[in-house]
């Protein structure tokens, strides 16, 4: 194998290109690509459906990566020097086995979109840092164990695509009413209970956004609402009956609803393959 990915990576470079597609061959290790590090000109890289377990600190060789597409691999960690490619904008990790995201990434200043969905993240995996990426305009955080999203989300501020799907959210931020650029928000299949009234900032309820909300069977006081269409929740968030429902409820917490144990059982799974 070593010797085929050796030819092609040679003609990658003899004939100037700058994209190579390394798609289900089989890869465990980056190392076993003979003189990777030497495609200097390589703007894009698919890695996809491979056994990759790390991803090695001599991925920063490639400075003018802008697509790096690590999905379907086994992925536990990733190296600090990930936020040094300068020219990064397409960072896809999905389906992979990642618990912490590492402090280098939020340095990664150019990112425009993150893919990290069906990972094993929770809010404890992000780097402090992280909500640093001003110029990050879709971020995928669906199945992963997110119980809640930080406040300090609002600082990416051109965020346009928030994907939070089927993990365990049992509240969201009121500081998501400040992305004023979103047009996509996806929160199905969580364990909400209330939504922020601050989202009615938002123009989630027009023809040209999306606004995803189904799978949250404890989202009774919207449950009219959201058999009428998303603009009649937003139009019912931005009332003062419902933010005083809302205010009881902060006040006045019932305990969160169960977990989805059968998710959690597939991910599980997912990781002794």
């Amino acid at each position: 194998m070593s010797k085929a990915l050796k030819k092609i990576v040679d003609e990658t470079r003899e004939h100037g290109y700058t994209e190579l597609d390394l798609c289900d061959k089989g890869i465990s290790r980056l190392e076993d690509i003979p003189n990777l590090g030497t495609l200097r000109n390589l703007t894009r890289l698919t890695l996809s459906h491979n056994k990759i377990t790390t991803l090695p600190s001599s991925i920063v060789e490639l400075q003018n990566l802008e697509n790096l597409n690590m999905f379907n691999n086994h992925i536990e960690d990733l190296p600090i020097s990930l936020g040094s490619l300068p020219k990064l904008r397409h960072l896809n990790l999905a389906v992979n086995r990642l618990s912490t995201l590492p402090k280098g990434l939020g340095t990664a200043s150019g990112l425009e979109i993150l893919d990290v969905t069906y990972n094993n993240l929770n809010e404890q995996s992000l780097p402090g840092n992280f909500f640093i990426m001003s110029q990050l305009r879709a971020l995928y955080f669906g199945d992963n164990d997110f119980e809640r999203i930080p406040p300090e989300i609002n600082q990416l501020k051109n965020l346009q695509v928030l994907v939070l799907r089927d993990n365990d959210l049992t509240e969201l931020p009121p500081e998501l009413g400040e992305l004023k650029k979103l047009r996509e928000l996806h929160i199905q299949n969580n364990r909400l209970m209330v939504l922020p009234p601050e989202l009615g900032a938002l123009n989630l309820g027009s023809p040209r956004h999306v606004f995803k909300v189904e799978g949250n069977p404890w989202l009774q006081q919207i449950e009219d609402q959201v058999i009428l269409g998303v603009s009649h929740v937003m139009d019912y968030i931005r009332t003062s009956g419902y933010k005083t429902l809302y205010e009881n409820h902060k006040k006045s917490p019932p305990p969160p609803p169960p977990k989805k144990e059968k998710e959690k059982n597939l991910k599980k799974s997912r990781k002794k393959n």
